[in-house]
Protein backbone atom coordinates (compact mmCIF):
# COMPACT_ATOMS: atom_id res chain seq x y z
CA UNK A 1 0.00 0.00 0.00
CA UNK A 2 1.46 3.34 -1.05
CA UNK A 3 2.23 6.14 1.39
CA UNK A 4 0.00 9.06 0.45
CA UNK A 5 1.74 12.43 0.64
CA UNK A 6 0.94 16.11 0.23
CA UNK A 7 3.67 18.23 -1.40
CA UNK A 8 3.85 21.62 0.36
CA UNK A 9 5.92 24.54 -0.97
CA UNK A 10 6.41 22.23 -3.90
CA UNK A 11 8.54 24.38 -6.19
CA UNK A 12 9.11 22.30 -9.29
CA UNK A 13 8.84 19.03 -7.39
CA UNK A 14 12.16 18.17 -5.77
CA UNK A 15 10.56 16.09 -3.03
CA UNK A 16 8.13 14.45 -5.41
CA UNK A 17 10.89 13.51 -7.82
CA UNK A 18 12.81 11.76 -5.05
CA UNK A 19 9.81 9.98 -3.57
CA UNK A 20 8.61 8.73 -6.95
CA UNK A 21 12.12 7.52 -7.76
CA UNK A 22 12.16 5.47 -4.53
CA UNK A 23 8.68 4.08 -5.19
CA UNK A 24 5.85 3.27 -2.83
CA UNK A 25 4.57 6.85 -2.58
CA UNK A 26 1.44 8.45 -4.02
CA UNK A 27 1.04 12.22 -4.31
CA UNK A 28 -2.48 13.46 -3.55
CA UNK A 29 -1.81 17.14 -4.24
CA UNK A 30 0.55 20.06 -3.90
CA UNK A 31 0.79 23.68 -2.80
CA UNK A 32 2.85 26.33 -4.59
CA UNK A 33 2.36 30.11 -4.65
CA UNK A 34 4.82 30.90 -7.46
CA UNK A 35 2.87 30.62 -10.71
CA UNK A 36 5.92 29.86 -12.84
CA UNK A 37 7.12 27.10 -10.54
CA UNK A 38 3.61 25.70 -10.55
CA UNK A 39 3.50 25.74 -14.35
CA UNK A 40 6.72 23.73 -14.40
CA UNK A 41 5.38 21.32 -11.76
CA UNK A 42 2.26 20.63 -13.80
CA UNK A 43 4.34 20.14 -16.93
CA UNK A 44 6.68 17.64 -15.23
CA UNK A 45 4.15 15.57 -13.27
CA UNK A 46 0.74 14.11 -14.00
CA UNK A 47 -1.39 16.07 -11.53
CA UNK A 48 -4.80 15.21 -12.95
CA UNK A 49 -7.23 14.44 -10.15
CA UNK A 50 -4.93 15.82 -7.46
CA UNK A 51 -5.82 18.75 -5.22
CA UNK A 52 -4.00 22.06 -5.56
CA UNK A 53 -3.64 25.04 -3.24
CA UNK A 54 -1.86 28.27 -4.06
CA UNK A 55 -1.47 29.70 -0.56
CA UNK A 56 -0.56 27.40 2.34
CA UNK A 57 -2.19 29.79 4.80
CA UNK A 58 -5.59 29.27 3.18
CA UNK A 59 -5.65 25.47 3.17
CA UNK A 60 -8.63 24.15 5.10
CA UNK A 61 -7.76 20.77 6.63
CA UNK A 62 -11.09 19.27 5.55
CA UNK A 63 -10.24 20.16 1.95
CA UNK A 64 -7.31 17.75 2.07
CA UNK A 65 -7.77 14.02 1.54
CA UNK A 66 -6.39 11.60 4.11
CA UNK A 67 -2.58 11.63 4.00
CA UNK A 68 0.27 9.80 5.66
CA UNK A 69 3.06 12.27 4.94
CA UNK A 70 3.58 16.00 4.45
CA UNK A 71 6.81 16.93 2.71
CA UNK A 72 8.16 20.34 1.86
CA UNK A 73 10.93 22.86 2.07
CA UNK A 74 9.27 25.74 3.92
CA UNK A 75 10.63 29.13 2.73
CA UNK A 76 14.22 29.67 3.80
CA UNK A 77 14.72 33.38 3.09
CA UNK A 78 13.98 34.28 6.69
CA UNK A 79 16.82 32.10 7.98
CA UNK A 80 19.43 31.98 5.21
CA UNK A 81 22.72 33.82 5.67
CA UNK A 82 22.15 35.06 2.11
CA UNK A 83 19.09 37.01 3.26
CA UNK A 84 18.20 39.49 6.01
CA UNK A 85 17.42 36.69 8.50
CA UNK A 86 14.32 38.36 9.93
CA UNK A 87 12.97 35.05 11.22
CA UNK A 88 9.51 34.48 12.65
CA UNK A 89 8.90 37.97 13.99
CA UNK A 90 9.63 40.23 11.02
CA UNK A 91 9.19 38.08 7.91
CA UNK A 92 5.86 36.40 7.16
CA UNK A 93 7.63 33.75 5.09
CA UNK A 94 9.37 32.54 8.22
CA UNK A 95 6.08 31.67 9.87
CA UNK A 96 5.02 29.27 7.09
CA UNK A 97 6.55 26.39 9.03
CA UNK A 98 3.59 26.72 11.38
CA UNK A 99 1.22 26.05 8.47
CA UNK A 100 2.87 22.64 8.16
CA UNK A 101 2.37 22.12 11.90
CA UNK A 102 -1.26 23.25 11.67
CA UNK A 103 -2.14 20.79 8.92
CA UNK A 104 -0.13 17.99 10.50
CA UNK A 105 -2.03 18.41 13.75
CA UNK A 106 -5.43 18.61 12.07
CA UNK A 107 -4.89 15.68 9.72
CA UNK A 108 -2.99 13.62 12.30
CA UNK A 109 -0.26 12.98 9.75
CA UNK A 110 2.06 10.12 10.66
CA UNK A 111 5.20 11.47 8.98
CA UNK A 112 6.79 14.82 8.12
CA UNK A 113 9.73 15.27 5.76
CA UNK A 114 10.99 18.87 5.87
CA UNK A 115 13.97 20.74 4.47
CA UNK A 116 15.60 24.12 4.99
CA UNK A 117 19.00 25.85 4.95
CA UNK A 118 21.90 25.28 7.39
CA UNK A 119 21.42 28.87 8.58
CA UNK A 120 18.25 27.73 10.34
CA UNK A 121 20.39 26.11 13.02
CA UNK A 122 22.18 29.32 13.99
CA UNK A 123 19.35 31.80 13.43
CA UNK A 124 18.62 33.89 16.54
CA UNK A 125 21.35 32.01 18.40
CA UNK A 126 19.55 28.70 17.92
CA UNK A 127 16.22 29.83 19.37
CA UNK A 128 14.39 29.57 16.04
CA UNK A 129 15.38 25.96 15.51
CA UNK A 130 14.59 25.20 19.13
CA UNK A 131 11.08 26.62 18.63
CA UNK A 132 10.58 24.37 15.60
CA UNK A 133 11.76 21.30 17.48
CA UNK A 134 9.57 22.20 20.43
CA UNK A 135 6.52 22.59 18.18
CA UNK A 136 7.08 19.22 16.54
CA UNK A 137 7.71 17.59 19.89
CA UNK A 138 4.47 19.07 21.20
CA UNK A 139 2.63 17.45 18.31
CA UNK A 140 4.07 14.08 19.28
CA UNK A 141 6.71 13.71 16.57
CA UNK A 142 10.02 11.97 17.23
CA UNK A 143 12.35 14.33 15.34
CA UNK A 144 15.60 13.36 13.63
CA UNK A 145 17.55 16.00 11.74
CA UNK A 146 20.81 16.19 9.81
CA UNK A 147 22.77 18.70 7.73
CA UNK A 148 23.48 17.26 4.28
CA UNK A 149 25.68 18.52 1.44
CA UNK A 150 24.10 18.09 -1.99
CA UNK A 151 27.48 17.45 -3.61
CA UNK A 152 27.67 14.19 -1.69
CA UNK A 153 24.57 12.98 -3.54
CA UNK A 154 25.56 13.73 -7.12
CA UNK A 155 24.27 17.31 -7.35
CA UNK A 156 25.61 18.67 -9.58
CA UNK A 157 26.34 15.59 -11.63
CA UNK A 158 30.03 14.75 -11.05
CA UNK A 159 30.16 12.75 -14.28
CA UNK A 160 30.73 15.98 -16.19
CA UNK A 161 32.40 19.11 -14.86
CA UNK A 162 30.85 22.43 -15.77
CA UNK A 163 33.27 24.70 -17.61
CA UNK A 164 33.00 28.41 -18.39
CA UNK A 165 32.06 27.86 -22.04
CA UNK A 166 28.96 25.93 -20.90
CA UNK A 167 27.34 29.06 -19.49
CA UNK A 168 28.73 31.88 -21.64
CA UNK A 169 26.27 33.41 -24.10
CA UNK A 170 27.50 33.98 -27.62
CA UNK A 171 25.29 36.92 -28.61
CA UNK A 172 25.27 39.42 -25.76
CA UNK A 173 23.62 42.86 -26.30
CA UNK A 174 26.04 45.77 -26.47
CA UNK A 175 24.37 47.50 -23.52
CA UNK A 176 26.04 44.96 -21.20
CA UNK A 177 29.53 45.98 -22.27
CA UNK A 178 31.64 48.91 -21.09
CA UNK A 179 32.49 51.44 -23.76
CA UNK A 180 36.12 51.94 -24.78
CA UNK A 181 36.17 55.21 -22.85
CA UNK A 182 34.80 53.53 -19.72
CA UNK A 183 37.38 50.78 -20.01
CA UNK A 184 40.22 53.26 -20.29
CA UNK A 185 38.99 55.22 -17.28
CA UNK A 186 38.48 52.05 -15.26
CA UNK A 187 41.95 50.74 -15.97
CA UNK A 188 43.52 54.14 -15.37
CA UNK A 189 41.77 54.76 -12.05
CA UNK A 190 42.28 51.18 -10.91
CA UNK A 191 45.99 51.40 -11.57
CA UNK A 192 46.21 54.80 -9.87
CA UNK A 193 44.26 53.51 -6.86
CA UNK A 194 46.58 50.54 -6.38
CA UNK A 195 49.64 52.75 -6.70
CA UNK A 196 48.29 55.19 -4.12
CA UNK A 197 47.01 52.48 -1.80
CA UNK A 198 43.40 53.37 -2.54
CA UNK A 199 40.57 51.32 -3.99
CA UNK A 200 38.88 50.96 -7.34
CA UNK A 201 36.19 53.64 -7.84
CA UNK A 202 32.56 52.54 -7.74
CA UNK A 203 30.87 51.84 -11.10
CA UNK A 204 28.72 54.97 -10.96
CA UNK A 205 31.84 57.12 -11.18
CA UNK A 206 32.71 55.53 -14.52
CA UNK A 207 29.77 56.84 -16.51
CA UNK A 208 30.74 58.42 -19.86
Amino acid sequence: MAIRFFDMFAGIGGFRSGLEAVGGFECVGHCEIDKYANQAYNAIYDTEGECFFEDARLIAPNALPDIDLICGGFPCQSFSIAGKRRGFADDARGTLFFEVARLAASKRVAFLLLENVPGLLSHDKGRTFAAILSTLDGLGYDVAWQVLNSKDFGVPNPARECILSDILEENVPAKYFLSQRQMERLLSKSYQGRRDGGSTPPPESLSP
